[in-house]
């Protein structure tokens, strides 16, 4: 995972940033991840369902073709934690998201594209809670 691949990168954030431009051109909508997945967990089927689950299931289907087509191998990926820490981790990060009024697609790509400042703020909390927790589960953990 760690390993140093710049065509793949650039061809994924070419695509990354193509969604974003299409959702925003075409929908008026922000690319934020947790915000969109987080839209489907409602009881209303409309047209607000209707594109955050081609969203969602354009992302699932971009992995298993990237899968599919040899570039990385499933099986490869490894959570280090167990059950109990990946479900407490997906309730930080969507606290997170909602406290942040977006995640790191929302606020990183989006935000800071169209000179936000709340995004430029939020990317910094981003990432320096990601370098402590780098740190932190590497250094002082041993993980």
């Amino acid at each position: 995972m760690t390993e140093f691949t710049p065509f793949a990168g650039t061809i994924g954030g070419l695509l990354i940033a193509a969604s974003a431009i299409i959702l925003m051109a075409g929908f008026g909508r922000i690319a934020g991840l947790s915000g969109i997945f987080g839209g489907l967990l409602n009881t209303r089927f409309d047209s607000e369902f209707a594109w955050r689950g081609v969203f969602i299931l354009g992302v699932l289907a971009g992995a298993a073709l990237s899968a599919a087509s040899g570039a990385f191998d499933p099986a490869s990926i490894r959570f280090s934690g167990g059950i109990a820490t990946t479900i407490a981790g997906g309730l930080l990060v969507g606290a997170g998201t909602a406290l942040g009024s977006g995640c790191t697609s929302g606020h990183g790509i989006c935000g800071l594209s169209r000179l936000s400042v709340r995004s430029l703020v939020a990317t910094c909390v981003f990432m320096a809670v990601a370098v402590v927790t780098v740190f932190v589960t590497r250094h002082v953990m041993g993980v």
